[in-house]
């Protein structure tokens, strides 16, 4: 299938490495240019390299708990490539932790990264992309189910749910689409660091995959290719859903 990606350009957030770092391979891989943002200089300077320097992809060291960063980010895509097609907006996970025992402060930074900053960035982008553009979100399976342990996640993530819809049904008129994507256990660097944090990170990983249908954690580049398809012109008809990545492991129909 020809996705109809080649020359489009998509701006990815949280992208140094990861899930978004894995949807900039998959749709580099397919002809589209990238710009690439994250907090670490030296991480996304080298993540924009490998997928093939400035032809390809850019890096731009951005915070989007900054309010200039949404526009930044257009900015670097109308400038390096003339056009910007899409976005995938990807924050860090929250602390872990019970919701009952989490700080305020914990509470209110993680609502000005996850929550905020993804809505912030998410306005921005789509106030300007053209009829056919697309912006992914990265959520998580726990806006559908609560996941032990993961207390600010469970509560911020299905509010996100909840505003991507609404953006959804603002931009659906100018054919513009917005989709939650929904990883379940990916073998990122987030999971193994909560794998570790049980102190049996082996057992961890084990239980962990025994709910699981398939059996086993997902790859990145799994995740990748169905946020690239979701954000190409071949998932026109899609818009104000969100979409499992998980292996089955979510129990809802």
């Amino acid at each position: 299938m020809d996705l109809g990606l080649t020359d489009r350009v998509y701006v990815l957030t949280g992208a140094s490495r990861g899930l978004g770092y894995a949807t900039a391979q998959s749709l580099v891989a397919d002809g589209a240019r990238v710009v690439l943002s994250a907090r670490d200089p030296e991480a996304v300077a080298t993540a924009a390299q490998q997928l093939g320097g400035p032809e390809h992809a850019v890096g731009l060291t951005a915070d989007l708990t900054d309010p200039e960063t949404p526009g930044q980010l257009v900015a670097a895509a109308q400038e390096h490539f003339g056009r910007l097609d899409g976005a995938l907006i990807s924050v860090g996970g929250p602390p872990a932790g019970n919701a009952a025992a989490i700080t305020d402060e914990q509470w209110r930074l993680s609502f000005e990264t996850v929550f905020l900053g993804t809505i912030r960035a998410v306005r921005t982008i789509a106030a300007v992309l053209p009829e056919g553009g697309a912006i992914g979100l990265v959520l998580s399976t726990s806006a559908r189910g609560p996941v032990p342990g993961l207390g600010i996640s469970n509560g911020l993530r299905p509010g996100l749910v909840g505003a991507a819809k609404d953006i959804a049904d603002d931009y659906g008129p100018r054919g513009v689409r917005v989709v939650g994507l929904l990883p379940g256990r990916i073998l990122t660097d987030r999971n193994r660091e909560l794998f570790a944090a049980t102190g049996d990170p082996d057992r961890a990983r084990a239980d962990a995959e025994a709910t699981i249908p398939l059996r086993r954690l997902g790859d990145p580049a799994e995740f990748g290719r169905v946020a690239a398809f979701v954000l190409s012109p071949a998932a026109s008809y899609l818009t104000g859903i969100t979409l499992p990545v998980d292996g089955g492991a979510l129990r809802g129909l």
